[in-house]
């Protein structure tokens, strides 16, 4: 088995059997879209535990660290448990996943709470289940929680979430550390903010900062800028106002190769990083080695995930495109339409076949800017093949929608040769179920 699993496309138990079809986890993926149809997620749990071994053994050198998985990438209520098993904690961002890692058995104070504009009914939630930290956003966010916490007789701990003036190359919708961001106080607030914590938020309790520079970044320096302005700041926060803060989150943010033009670097490169830059930084700055939160998502989850479609319609513009049309599209997978994400694709019940023909595969919704793949190279293909999407563990589910009132997707773990649907598909009734029609319309129908 490889090395690092955030720098493979495919998941690691990914082969061609011997009835020449692809098979992950023990299990045929030809066989798995008959049994449950199509598109369909699968997750290969063998890979999601080798990445967080990665993560375990990458960091194992420096005392305190904290794994948080960045819920948003999947959150499911198996996905959590698997996750929770290799002892990591969860980064949530909303009342749904804070219910969904609550349901699925973890250790709530093992739990961070993050984003811009927490409702009150989310911090509620959160407060009522022990949430073991939020990160807060910004001077409402602190006034809130400190009346939401008061009048339940609790003390939230927290962390301040931070812009660090850091830009990585990514996509400009999943840059988050900039100055112009819609996340975080701004380093010119922070003095504001502690000091309000100190002097009138009394049942507000700060342990540290918080910052997160962007999602898949495939630098490694913006790492050691980052860990520098956190402990410079922690080190002059606690000077200035006489504390002992000894926290810092990194956020998460590595990435992960969707194509073979895609290099980034492994979990062991950015943790070498990291921890260097940590002891330098608590040298220069002459604080103790602070407690390290880090919150991988995409690179946890990423390349354990494929999606199966079913191949239907084709059209050969003339003199232009050969379009190949799925069953699915940007309702399960929007990344393409949203960001101009790029996938990596085999035919499952013919993938050693040699790619002959450059096509473009296309969604089944009626959008023109419904593309899944720009352009790849394929074997001949026919009605009623099983294209396999590899790398789409993170963001497709948690995603997707009903757009053009389409079901969602089912998902399956295999391992071993198991599988197990952990999402069922949605129904027709599932699309409705919540639709309510007024009295004074029933007579017109």
């Amino acid at each position: 088995m490889p090395e690092c699993t955030d720098q493979y496309i495919k998941p690691l138990t990914c082969k061609t059997n011997e009835t020449g079809h692809l098979e992950v986890g023990g299990c045929d993926l030809v066989e798995l879209a008959k049994e449950f149809g199509t598109p369909l997620y699968v997750i290969d749990e063998y890979t999601v535990r080798q990445i967080c071994c990665d993560y375990k053994k990458a960091f194992s050198s420096y005392k305190n660290v904290n794994m948080m998985y960045a819920s948003k990438a999947l959150c499911t209520m198996a996905t959590t448990a698997l996750i929770s098993s290799e002892g990591f904690g969860f980064d949530v961002v909303s009342g749904g996943e804070i219910y969904t890692v609550h349901k699925a058995g973890v250790d709530m104070s093992k739990v961070l709470f993050n984003g811009n504009n927490k409702s009150v009914d989310e911090l509620i939630l959160a407060l009522d289940l022990g949430i073991g930290r939020f990160s807060v956003d910004n001077f409402f966010e602190l006034s809130l929680l400190n009346e939401l916490a008061k009048s339940k007789n609790k003390t939230a701990d927290i962390l301040l979430r931070i812009t660090p003036g850091i830009e990585c190359h990514t996509h400009e919708y999943i840059q988050t550390g900039h100055l112009d961001s819609k996340f975080g106080f701004d380093l010119t607030q922070t003095d504001e903010a502690v000091d309000l914590i100190l002097s009138q938020y009394s049942n507000l309790k700060l342990h540290g900062i918080h910052a997160h520079i962007g999602s898949q970044i495939f630098e490694t320096k913006v790492y050691h800028d980052e860990i520098d302005v956190l402990v410079k700041e922690l080190a002059r926060i606690n000077s200035k106002f006489g504390l002992k803060l000894n926290q810092i989150n990194i956020g998460g943010g590595l990435g992960v190769k969707y194509t073979e033009k895609d290099c980034p670097p492994s979990v062991y490169d950015i943790a070498g990083v990291i921890t260097k830059s940590l002891d330098s930084a608590v040298k220069k700055y002459g604080v103790e080695p602070p407690e390290i939160f880090l919150e991988p998502g995409r690179s946890v989850i990423s390349n354990a995930g494929v999606t199966l479609y079913t191949i239907g319609s084709s059209k050969q513009v003339p003199k232009g495109r050969l379009y190949f049309a799925v069953d699915g599209g940007m309702a399960d997978n929007p990344r393409p339409s949203m960001y101009q994400a790029e996938y990596s694709a085999l035919i499952a019940n013919k993938p050693d076949n040699e790619a002959l023909h450059n096509v473009t595969i296309a969604g089944r919704f009626c959008e023109s800017g419904d593309i899944l793949i720009q352009e790849i190279k394929l074997p001949e293909i026919e009605e009623g093949d099983i294209l396999c999407v590899f790398n789409t563990g993170a963001y497709n589910f948690s995603m997707a929608s009903n757009y053009n009132r389409v079901e969602k997707p089912a998902m399956v773990l295999v391992n071993n040769s198991q599988f197990d649907m952990i999402v069922k598909r949605e129904s027709l009734n599932d699309l409705i179920s919540h639709d309510v029609v007024p009295d004074r319309l029933k007579n017109n129908v």
